[in-house]
């Protein structure tokens, strides 16, 4: 059960989304899915223990019918459901110690209409053990047909060749490789500091395209030796003269998977979120996987 593929499940559209998503994936790396229920004690030393009882076997019915169903769609997919007597976050991050992937709707039944991300979804990205997909409402075809994935299938991957994580860079050109799709990256720059100053009004064509080129070939040569292991992979780079979240959006509004990256902090219990990654989140259109690494 190490690589399973784990998803956070709740009746609501983007919980069955997740879950969909989260069966394809499971069937692609040929492991186990496990979808995820927490039903927390309800609140308050009144409420009668029938209540909690008929909300756990709610639950439990619920798994049952969802697994059944994505066992027909996928008949070689291994499902379980499992259930805890917690509050969801710190539920999940306790399964999601024993998984390879945990996959989770943007938001719940919970918050209120126009609420881009749940705080569940928000603290299980932030502090997760395992990268975590955040998968909106239902739509697009990721995954569906294995001709329809090589056919149009692509994913955009944020980078910073300046400080470059090789567990983003590994996860993506692995998921490219694995769905056979395109996979652009993306990378951010700014003016250099010293273009800036009293004597400096106008920045030149020419100058620009120095360090945009410099940029250029800085990413070439940081992906290099990812091209290397995944010769298969078709990979084309972005370099954009744009703050790096406006980028990341930009260029993934017809994309199938946006990866970005989250630093793992183990002095923060409740993990953390860079601001590019939590914009990012709020505002992304596709599911979005988002890596913790430790540098």
């Amino acid at each position: 059960m190490s690589h399973s593929v784990l998803a956070g499940v709740d009746g609501s559209d983007r919980g069955s989304a997740a879950a969909e998503w989260a069966a394809r994936e499971a069937v692609l790396r040929g492991v186990p899915l496990r979808l995820f229920h927490a039903s927390p004690p309800l609140p308050g030393t009144a409420v009668p223990g029938p209540a909690g009882d008929r909300l756990r076997h709610v639950g439990a019915r619920m798994l049952q019918r969802m697994a059944a169903e994505l066992a027909d769609r996928y008949p070689d997919l291994e499902v379980r459901g499992e259930q805890a007597d917690d509050a969801p976050a710190p539920a999940l991050l306790a399964a999601a110690r024993d998984a390879g992937l945990l996959v989770v709707g943007t938001r719940g039944t919970g918050g209120f209409e126009g609420l881009a991300v749940g705080s569940v979804a928000l603290r299980v990205a932030a502090a997760a053990p395992c990268t975590v997909v955040l998968v909106p409402q239902p739509s697009g075809t990721f995954g569906e047909g294995a001709h329809l994935a090589r056919a149009t299938s692509r994913i955009v991957a944020g980078f910073d060749a300046h400080h470059p994580v090789g567990e983003v860079a590994d996860f993506a050109f692995s998921a490219a490789e694995a769905h056979t799709a395109r996979l652009r990256v993306v990378q951010a720059w700014a003016f250099p500091a010293e273009s800036v100053s009293d004597r400096t009004l106008v920045v030149t064509e020419e100058d620009r395209a120095t360090w945009e080129d410099q940029e250029v070939l800085q990413l070439s040569d940081a992906l290099r030796a990812w091209q290397e292991k995944y010769p298969r992979v078709t990979v084309h780079i972005d370099v954009l003269l744009l703050h790096p979240a406006e980028a990341l959006l930009n260029t993934s509004r017809a994309a199938d998977l946006l990866v970005v990256g989250r630093r793992a902090d183990p002095s923060a219990a409740e993990g953390r979120l860079g601001p590019v990654t939590h914009a990012v989140l709020h505002h992304a259109r596709c599911p979005v996987a988002v890596v913790p690494h430790a540098g």
